[in-house]
């Protein structure tokens, strides 16, 4: 099931319409959360009219009293991809979400509703020296397979070979589907490459940027934010995060 978490549906027909339709290309359910709405049955009856207006049908009807209940609501559902309604640009609204989401298992979107509807032609994959940034690779594909999406790859411009062999595990997944994929060295290292790919979506026609979240949250994460959210605050872009594994990988590398 594909499922999008939102709290203002007066403003979340972009929202709903690009979820709905991502479910029906990858041949998903599709479910919408209503969250923390004060009158339900306005809520519910204005739902009704957009989806009578969208044409959309067969969508699972959920509730929630809070962001807490995220992660639940995803497992009972055996939800595969999660879209985040976004009202808020603010740094604090942000981390909330981040927050919430940090156990999911399952890729999840924060979706601004000042954002075009979401188009899959082309994602970009920005890829660094980090082992999980391997996990990405699965999502990519799914677009790639499904959604005849070209997956462009952006490479860290590192000295060593970490973000390189990430970059060919990769590409050796896509031969297997024979995806088209385009790899392009960024001009920034690991550290720069994610910004990299905010700006170059920014720009082009990508319609979807695959980013590995935080492994943990440090110091200058908790009094600064994580990387993850000063990019969704920046990107005019659908940002798609991966939470890394925690009982896959070492703490260092």
């Amino acid at each position: 099931m594909i499922v999008c978490y939102i709290k203002n549906i007066n403003s979340a027909s972009t929202l709903i319409l690009s979820a709905s339709k991502l479910a029906l290309s990858l041949g998903k359910t599709f479910g919408i959360v209503l969250a923390q709405l004060k009158d339900k049955n306005t809520s519910d009856s204005d739902l009704n009219k957009l989806l009578l207006e969208k044409n959309i049908s067969n969508c699972t009807l959920l509730n929630s009293n809070n962001e807490k209940e995220i992660n639940f609501i995803c497992e009972e559902h055996e939800v595969s991809f999660l879209f985040i309604q976004l009202l808020d640009n603010k740094s604090s609204k942000i981390q909330k979400l981040l927050t919430a989401c940090r156990e999911l298992r399952i890729p999840y979107i924060f979706y601004k509703d000042e954002y075009e509807e979401l188009h899959t032609e082309s994602v970009l994959l920005p890829v660094n020296f980090l082992e999980e940034e391997l996990e990405k690779a699965q999502f990519a594909s799914a677009f790639g397979r499904f959604c005849n999406s070209k997956i462009e790859i952006l490479q860290a411009n590192d000295y060593g070979t970490k973000a390189t062999t990430n970059t060919r595990k990769m590409q050796d997944l896509f031969d297997k589907f024979n995806l088209n994929v385009k790899i392009e060295k960024a001009k920034g290292d690991s550290f720069k490459v994610d910004k990299e790919a905010v700006h170059k979506a920014s720009i082009t026609d990508i319609g979807l940027i695959i980013i590995t979240a935080s492994r943990e949250y440090g110091l200058d994460d908790q009094f600064f934010g994580p990387n993850e959210l000063h990019l969704i605050k920046k990107s005019t872009k659908p940002i798609l995060l991966v939470n890394p594994r925690a009982d896959l990988y070492a703490l260092c590398d």
